[in-house]
């Protein structure tokens, strides 16, 4: 993994942008698949929703820097909707900050390497299967914008 370090001067959306590169990067290597930006049922946006072949889902906040986590105080109703839950950040966000019931994943743009894992805690399967159904759709309306970008469904998904 090479260091991006602090991410002074980059905008922070940029920043995450390419923090989830890295993580998607290092998921396929785990043989696992990411989705940012994933609507939960309970109506809120997780920055990475990971599914694996076995079908154990993860959810991974990205946090840029010390005022991003600080700024957060939503990442605990997350964590009914995936059997792992991770944060994420650089080099330049100190792990302490991050609460120890939680994974932690340091990473930059091109990779990324886990720090610190949490338990799993398995999904109801109801809950399992509708996740496993939004991820599906979600990333079928994704590239069918991507192969058919006049068919009216936008960047938005």
């Amino acid at each position: 993994m090479s260091e991006i370090g602090p991410l002074d001067g980059i905008v922070r959306a940029d920043a995450a942008r390419l923090l989830v590169r890295g993580l998607i990067r290092h998921l396929h290597h785990l043989d696992m698949t990411g989705l940012s930006e994933f609507i939960l049922p309970n109506g809120r946006r997780a920055d990475l929703v990971a599914l694996g072949r076995n079908g154990e889902i993860w959810i991974v906040e990205v946090k840029s820097s010390i005022e991003d986590f600080r700024a957060d105080n939503k990442w605990q109703h997350y964590r009914p909707f995936c059997d792992r839950f991770f944060f994420a950040s650089h080099v330049g966000v100190p792990e302490e900050i991050f609460p120890p019931e939680a994974g932690f994943i340091l990473c930059d743009a091109f990779g990324a390497a886990m720090i610190r894992d949490n338990e799993k805690i398995a999904l109801a399967p109801a809950t399992r299967k509708a996740m496993m159904i939004e991820i599906a759709r979600l990333a079928a309306l994704r590239l069918n914008a991507l192969v058919n970008p006049e068919s009216g469904r936008g960047p938005e998904y």
